[in-house]
């Protein structure tokens, strides 16, 4: 009996949802989006109180300086525009530096479903809260019920390989490279995060050989040559080894596209490098802000956190991190191949909660550019 083969490209679909740019969404959220610090307990009150709702608490909005501002409002656009986000409540608190009325000025420009609130301007907390439900829940209930039948060449897969231990650069990341070039072969986006492998590394510059992208990698590399160097195991690892042996997870594909932290992703299919570090929470939240729908990491003592916008399939290369954390890794590296690692990627996209989806564990922080006061 001949054995069945693994489905093609072509045949690997799922059901989305397709937004209003063309866009697929592999989830239909409504994102509570605090503008500030100070605002950001509110907003999860609100997404609690609303389901399919979502909120990204952080610490930023107050107090930044020059581009560290500009990037945290740059990020918080990109965000609300990712493809499974319906729609956003921007919540503020009245006197912060990145006022929740120009995001949502910002967002209603740009064609996005957008409600807007501050705790100042409603009244107060309590006051905050009850209108801020009522807002999500009105975008919630205005989503599109429509299905659209995607495939791979609708994904924008975004890859975070967040150390470079033994088991991570010799099981886990080949394997996450070859699922990064099938997804290119089938004509989807790559977005990847990990700048120290590049900025520390003196082979960097090759990684790119398209005109536009080299101009864009030679630019990221002087900006980051330009400040000092944060305590990074990933950089000092990537500096004793290869660049290849460095970027296995890139799976040999040429850059297509440098983007800045905090930017859309601006090319139809390729790899795109993403101006960000390897922590886990840092680069999932510049992957989402990228456009990325759905995230493959790559951990070698699994990280287990997932992400509130995108879904996070979890890999390891290390067989004790998997007997250790059996329902916290999606996928066993040790045992699986890139078909079977594509499979997983459709049934999350289709639906199928990741481990961390499961569990209800998500983490959210933007990367500073400098000081803020």
């Amino acid at each position: 009996m001949t054995a069945p083969t693994a489905p093609t490209a072509a045949e690997r679909t799922f059901q989305g949802v397709r937004r209003p740019d063309g866009a697929i969404g592999v989830r239909d959220n409504v994102l509570v989006l605090p503008s500030v610090i100070c605002s950001h307990i509110v907003a999860d009150r609100i997404a609690a109180n609303v389901e399919g709702a979502v909120s990204t608490p952080h610490d930023h909005g107050c107090a930044q300086l020059g581009a560290d501002n500009d990037q945290t409002w740059r990020t918080f656009l990109s965000l609300a525009a990712n493809p499974n986000v319906a729609g956003t409540v921007v919540v503020g608190l009245g006197c912060e530096e990145i006022q929740s009325e120009d995001v949502a000025e910002a967002l209603q420009s740009r064609d996005v479903p957008v409600r807007e609130l501050s705790i100042q301007g409603v009244g107060g907390t309590d006051e905050c809260v009850r209108r801020g439900v009522g807002f999500a829940s009105e975008l919630a209930a205005a989503r599109s019920d429509e299905a659209a039948t995607a495939g791979l060449g609708d994904l924008t897969l975004g890859l975070v390989s967040s150390d470079l231990d033994a088991t991570t650069r010799e099981v886990a990341d080949p394997l996450v490279g070859e699922v990064a070039r099938a997804v290119v072969d089938a004509g989807g986006r790559v977005v990847v995060a990990g700048n120290e492998r590049v900025t520390a590394h003196p082979a960097a510059a090759r990684a790119a050989t398209v005109g536009d992208a080299r101009d864009s990698l030679a630019a990221l590399l002087d900006r980051h040559d330009g400040h000092p160097p944060r305590a990074s195991g990933v950089g000092r690892a990537a500096r004793d080894r290869s660049f290849e042996d460095a970027t296995r997870s890139w799976g040999g594909l040429d850059v297509s596209a440098v983007v800045p932290y905090g930017d859309p992703v601006g090319i139809d299919e390729g790899l795109a490098l993403v101006d960000a570090p390897s922590r886990f929470a840092e680069a999932t939240t510049g992957l989402a802000a990228a456009g990325a729908n759905v995230v493959l990491h790559a951990t070698g003592d699994g990280v287990l956190t997932g992400h509130p916008l995108v879904p996070v399939v979890k890999m390891t290369g290390d067989e004790g991190t998997v007997a250790a954390l059996p329902n916290d890794i999606d996928v066993d590296a040790t045992a699986a191949d890139a078909d079977d690692v594509l499979d997983r990627l459709v049934d999350v996209a289709n639906g199928r909660e990741c481990c961390a989806e499961a569990h209800g564990l998500t983490e959210f922080a933007i990367t500073r550019v400098g000081p803020s006061m």
